[in-house]
């Protein structure tokens, strides 16, 4: 018998939703763009699935049996950081936001199109993924007062500490960072984070906002400019530690 071997560079997506006939002709779509699609139909399969690793993203339903969607994205934040995409029947704006406030990094309301899913997936994949290293290790540093951000490698760190953030977390982090006491506002954090052809809402701004706040804390480094938008006041540091 002919096996088709998956190879290890296909990102592998984890379905967490309970409609047993939306694996199989998702898995199929989903293999046209080299992603293996995995489907639990239970969220204590999916997080024991999580809990074996080697999962790139995970699509979770709002309505499940055992427990929600918001609880599972919950209990999935408190160990991983992967990206995670909330599937909302009603496609409510409050569905959403509490989606993000608890660490989601996007929402696709049902019903919805095979393709749109994809190309969602693919965008939280795209700005997860670390950029080329340069030569110029140094212009992938940038250095602040108790902040450095490492670009290349995705990662920061505040005062000596890692810190885990969300691809959409790191996204914003760095946007602000590249251009200290620029004020921004939030079309333009949106624009710059989900893309012009994403279903957008200025609400989802300060709900990320307010998630990356708290991680930065004890730094009070995001200032809100009243009816302007958000900038990142730290200095940066004229003496950068390697």
């Amino acid at each position: 018998m002919r096996r088709h071997a998956i190879s290890l560079s296909m990102h592998r997506i984890l379905l967490i939703d309970d409609d047993t006939e939306l694996g199989p002709p998702l898995s199929a779509y989903f293999a046209r763009f080299d992603m293996v699609l995995e489907h639990a139909l239970r969220p204590s399969e999916g997080l024991a699935r999580l809990k074996q690793g080697g999962v790139d993203a995970a699509i979770l339903d709002v309505m499940l049996p055992e427990m929600d969607g918001f609880a599972l994205c919950r209990a999935i934040r408190k160990d991983s950081d992967i990206p995670i995409l909330m599937l909302t029947a009603r496609g409510e704006v409050m569905d959403r936001v509490v989606g993000l406030e608890l660490g989601a990094d996007d929402y696709v309301p049902k019903p919805f199109e095979p393709r749109e899913l994809v190309a969602r997936v693919q965008t939280v994949l795209r700005r997860r993924a670390p950029a080329p290293r340069s030569a110029a290790g140094d212009a992938n540093t940038l250095v602040f007062d108790g902040l450095v951000v490492h670009t290349a490698t995705r990662t920061v760190q505040r005062q000596g500490e890692a810190l885990e953030l969300t691809s959409t977390e790191f996204d914003l982090l760095q946007l602000l960072a590249r251009e200290p006491g620029r004020v921004f506002s939030r079309d333009d954090i949106l624009n710059q984070l989900r893309g012009h052809e994403a279903e957008l809402y200025t609400r989802a701004v300060d709900i990320v906002v307010s998630r990356l706040r708290k991680k930065l804390e004890p730094l009070d480094c995001i200032k809100t400019l009243r009816n302007a938008g958000y900038t990142l006041a730290l200095a940066p540091a004229t003496n950068p530690a390697p």
